[in-house]
């Protein structure tokens, strides 16, 4: 997501926060009111340190939730490996250990999908079914390789571990481990039977089996020095071994569940016909960065598992997250709705949806992010018709459009910004406050537009009129005012057609003429910025361009192989911008957020050859890596279409499918209602 925060992220599992944990930890029990910061001197109350929380849940939503967070599947964010029964917590985690005769030993007790350090495990994902009834992945680590396949037998789990031909040096066989635990500190015990592990919980006793031996254990102490916790089956993995939950159940019976559940998930893959590979990459990567967040007691879809890991459990990015709810629409409404609510419910005291939001209440409480939350809400809305949901998402949305008129406002035009004086602050964020803080809070942490901008700390802006930003926030006041109207707040309805309106005519304002096309207009010096981006094209998605200037910047730029066109698109700097070359992250590499942003755009103006060859590169290029090699990636490169060529490109980042959903909506959705420009 950012290379910045890349930085940051590093700095915040540090020993300052560390020290700052101990502290907190001291005061709390002690009763202090108030605690020194990193550096011993300022004072901050202890309420205000952490995000004051999520607003009040509807009853709807409350019931949403529930449905969401109930069952078998992979929730545990730690481990895909690991599958999680809830409400109850009880968790069924697969490790293999690593046996040599001499030295080398090794555990494996968790995979994630993603993960480069030398000697990682590589996680090869499959199909994940919405629900988890089917679940699928191949592991690689030292040598081995295994497949890990779950199913749902009514309310009951099974799963199965397959060994796969593999070279390894090692003249033993490896060891799979199931242990059995209690998540999160939820009550119930889990015992050694013998024949059998029985957890009791909330929902009583569920027994579970193993095909491998008669008892947990072995005695001959062959598997006893095992690093895990609680009981555990434990055997050579030389040829399938199955669990099962509620009942004893054979090999064969497991494999009969598990085959019956794989081909319903393909089956119903096939029901989508031509887009039958995009629906499956849509529902595959969703499922597995799906998890249950404990501390608020909810099912959402953060960015990668690898990312939330790091963060301490989960995080939060504002258009990441509402861009996975609009994913989500494809196949499951009541997550695409817990992912919509869920961003704006990390709301800050301030009123705008943060920048971040991550384990332990902390936020990006000086910035926000991208505004497409409006657009989301409104899209959604738009498919499934529940007026519940744009009343639980109309209050927050709508604070947060007024926030960026009242707080971004510079000259009448729009600028990101870093209140770095904003309370609670994030101790560790070294960022808030700064140029680098407000220029992350455009989402494009390093983008050559911003090489030269400069911020202002007295007013906390970039001196720096954006046509991305002002053109999103145009799209999502007329968005809202749909909305509003939806809700009879004629009120709130002028209101948004008036700030609309104001900042359509501003944003007219930054047409050249001479170069056809929006530029971005340095307030600094005056001077209109020639460093092209596809955020110059999202006028379109505002519906603020003429048809005749929409048409100048399709033949002139879109379409120019010099600059954004050719075997792969779009690039987030043109291709004759010096910083192209660098493909660094936001210089020059290609992100799924941006083509369907501007694919959003060419659909409000008629060139549908444009508009289908556009959707039909963005799938190709998506393509290429999920057939090769299962990954979703967060950016990929623009000369050559990978994304395996850095290790600043997430290799399961859900917005990488975006690249795949634009030619979904092609394909699947009528031509959708332009948004109402402001009267």
């Amino acid at each position: 997501m950012f290379g910045s925060l890349r930085r940051l992220m590093v700095k915040c599992f540090g020993f300052p926060l560390f020290a700052v944990v101990v502290v907190v930890a001291a005061a709390v029990a002690a009763g202090q009111e108030t605690i020194p910061s990193s550096s011993g001197v300022a004072q901050y109350p202890m309420s205000s340190l952490r995000n004051a929380g999520p607003e009040k849940m509807s009853s709807n939503y409350q019931a949403l939730q529930q449905r969401l967070s109930k069952g078998w599947n992979t929730w545990d964010v730690n481990s895909v490996m690991t599958q999680l029964l809830l409400p109850e917590g009880i968790a069924i985690h697969v490790g293999l250990r690593h046996n040599s005769t001499e030295f080398g030993d090794a555990f494996l007790p968790d995979a994630l999908i993603g993960r480069l350090a030398p000697g990682e495990e590589q996680v090869i994902p499959g199909p994940h079914s919405w629900d988890g009834s089917y679940t699928e992945l191949q592991v690689l680590w030292k040598g081995h390789s295994w497949r890990v396949q779950s199913a749902h037998d009514g309310s009951d789990l099974v799963l199965l571990a397959t060994p796969l031909p593999a070279k390894t040096d090692s003249a033993l066989p490896p060891t799979i481990v199931f242990s059995v635990n209690f998540l999160w500190n939820q009550p119930g015990t889990v015992s050694r039977r013998p024949d059998f592990i029985e957890t009791n919980g909330a929902s009583g006793a569920i027994p579970i089996y193993c095909t491998c031996q008669s008892a947990p254990g072995n005695s001959e102490g062959r598997f006893d020095n095992l690093p895990v916790g609680g009981p555990y089956f434990a055997a050579d993995l030389v040829a399938p071994i199955g669990i099962s939950t509620g009942k004893r159940r054979s090999l064969s019976d497991i494999e009969t569940v598990i085959a019956g559940q794989k081909a319903a998930y393909h089956q119903a893959v096939a029901g989508y016909g031509q887009n039958g590979a995009i629906a499956d990459a849509i529902e595959t990567t969703l499922g597995w960065d799906t998890i249950y967040e404990p501390r608020r007691e909810r099912v959402v879809s953060p960015v990668s598992r690898v990312w939330s890991v790091n963060w301490g459990g989960y995080v939060i990015f504002d258009w990441d997250t509402f861009f996975a709810a609009t994913m989500a629409g494809v196949g499951d409404r009541d997550l695409a709705y817990a992912d919509a609510l869920e961003t704006m419910r990390e709301s800050t005291d301030q009123g705008f949806v943060p920048n971040y939001a991550r384990a332990g209440g902390w936020a990006s409480f000086d910035r926000s992010e991208p505004p497409v939350g409006a657009i989301t809400v409104l899209g959604l809305y738009k498919k499934f018709g529940d007026a519940w949901f744009l009343e639980d998402a109309f209050e927050p949305l709508l604070r947060w459009n007024r926030w960026w008129a009242e707080h971004r406002d510079i000259q009448g035009y729009l600028a990101w910004g870093s209140d770095g004086e904003n309370k609670p602050g994030n101790l560790d964020d070294n960022s808030r406050g700064t140029r680098a803080g407000a220029i992350l809070e455009s989402g494009l942490d390093n983008s050559p537009m911003y090489d030269s901008t400069t911020y202002d700390s007295r007013t906390h802006l970039l001196e720096y009129a954006d046509v991305g930003l002002m053109s999103m926030y145009i799209a999502d006041c007329d968005a809202l005012a749909q909305i509003a109207e939806v809700l009879n707040r004629s009120a709130e309805v002028k209101e948004l057609r008036e700030r609309s309106a104001r900042y359509r005519a501003r944003l007219a304002t930054l047409w050249d003429e001479h170069a056809g096309i929006f530029l971005n207009r340095d307030l600094h010096t005056g001077q209109s910025s020639m460093r092209l981006s596809p955020t110059n094209f999202y006028p379109m998605l505002a519906h603020c361009a003429t048809p005749e200037q929409a048409k100048i910047m399709i033949d002139k730029h879109l379409l120019n192989p010099q600059e954004f066109w050719g075997e792969w698109v779009i690039p987030s700097i043109a291709r004759d911008d010096p910083a192209f070359p660098d493909q660094n992250y936001w210089r020059g590499r290609i992100w799924g957020p941006m083509n369907y942003l501007v694919y959003l755009g060419l659909l409000n103006y008629d060139d549908q050859a444009v508009r289908e060859e556009f959707a039909q590169k963005s799938y190709r290029l998506f393509l290429k890596e999920w057939t090769e090699n299962g990954h979703v990636h967060e950016n990929y490169n623009a000369i050559t279409g990978t994304g395996d060529d850095v290790t600043s490109s997430d290799r399961f980042y859900h917005w990488g499918a975006l690249l795949g959903y634009v030619e979904y909506l092609e394909q699947n959705e009528p031509k959708r209602a332009e948004m109402k420009p402001a009267e």
